[in-house]
C-alpha cells in the first residue's frame, strides 16, 4: 500500500547501501526485466491476489513473480505479496474464516527452525496480523510458521522464495498508518511494535544475507 511504504525493508536496504525501486502495482507494464535486477520483495495490498476484473495488473505480476523464481533470484512476498506468490504457482487464494487483524505471534514449524531465514527468529514470533483471505501451499513448498487460526502464515520455495502472510515490515514509525487504516481498536501498541520491529529486524535481515550469499 502506498501509505505504508517499504518500511523496514527499505532501512535495511538503505543500512546495507542496496539500491532498489519502487513500482506501485499499477506501473506492472514498466516491471523491469527478469536479468536486470536482483531480487524482488512484493508487498502488501487490499485487492485479492486473483482479482483479475478489477485489477487487470495483476496476471502480469503473478507472472514476473514466477519469472523471478524460477530463474532463482531473491524473492520475498509480504500479506498480498504472499498470496501472488502462491497464486504463481498454482495454489488456491480464498477468504478465510475471520479476518485476522492486530497484534499477535506466529508459531515457527520444525522446519522454521531449520531454516535460514526463519531459524534465528525464535519459536514464537510477535508480529502484526492484516488480513482475510489465506491459501494453500503451492506443491513443494515448505510451511515455516502458523497462528492459531491460519494453518499457513509463512513458507518457502526453493532455496531462495518466501511468502509470508503477517507483517514483520512495519515499525513503530507507522503505527499513525495502521490506527488510521486497520479495523477500529486493532492497532497494536507501540510495545508490542518494538518487538515486531526486532523480529522484523532478524527475518527480513536473514532474508536479505541469503540474497547477498
Amino acid at each position: 500500500m502506498p501509505f505504508e511504504g517499504p518500511a523496514l525493508v527499505g532501512t535495511l536496504l538503505a543500512e546495507r547501501g542496496i539500491r532498489y525501486t519502487e513500482y506501485p502495482m499499477y506501473r506492472a507494464s514498466e516491471l523491469p526485466a527478469v536479468h536486470d535486477i536482483g531480487g524482488l520483495v512484493v508487498m502488501g495490498g487490499p485487492m485479492g491476489a486473483l482479482d483479475d476484473v478489477t485489477h487487470p495488473q495483476l496476471p502480469r505480476e503473478r507472472n514476473f513473480i514466477k519469472e523471478i523464481v524460477d530463474a532463482g533470484l531473491p524473492m520475498l512476498g509480504i500479506c498480498l505479496g504472499a498470496q501472488l506468490l502462491a497464486a504463481s504457482f498454482g495454489s488456491a487464494i480464498r477468504r478465510g474464516p475471520t479476518p485476522e487483524n492486530g497484534a499477535g505471534t506466529v508459531t515457527v514449524s520444525v522446519d522454521g527452525t531449520r531454516d535460514p531465514v526463519f531459524g534465528s527468529a525464535g519459536v514464537e514470533v510477535p508480529v502484526v496480523h492484516w488480513h482475510g483471505d489465506t491459501f494453500d501451499l503451492p506443491d513443494g513448498a515448505i510451511g515455516l510458521a502458523s497462528s492459531h487460526l491460519y494453518e499457513n502464515q509463512a513458507f518457502a520455495i526453493g532455496r531462495r522464495a518466501y511468502g509470508l502472510q503477517f507483517h514483520v515490515e512495519l515499525t513503530r514509525a507507522q503505527l499513525p498508518v495502521m490506527q488510521a487504516h486497520m479495523p477500529p481498536d486493532t492497532a497494536p501498541s507501540g510495545e508490542h511494535m518494538a518487538d515486531v520491529e526486532a523480529a522484523g529486524r532478524i527475518i527480513i535481515g536473514s532474508f536479505l544475507d541469503l540474497a547477498e550469499s
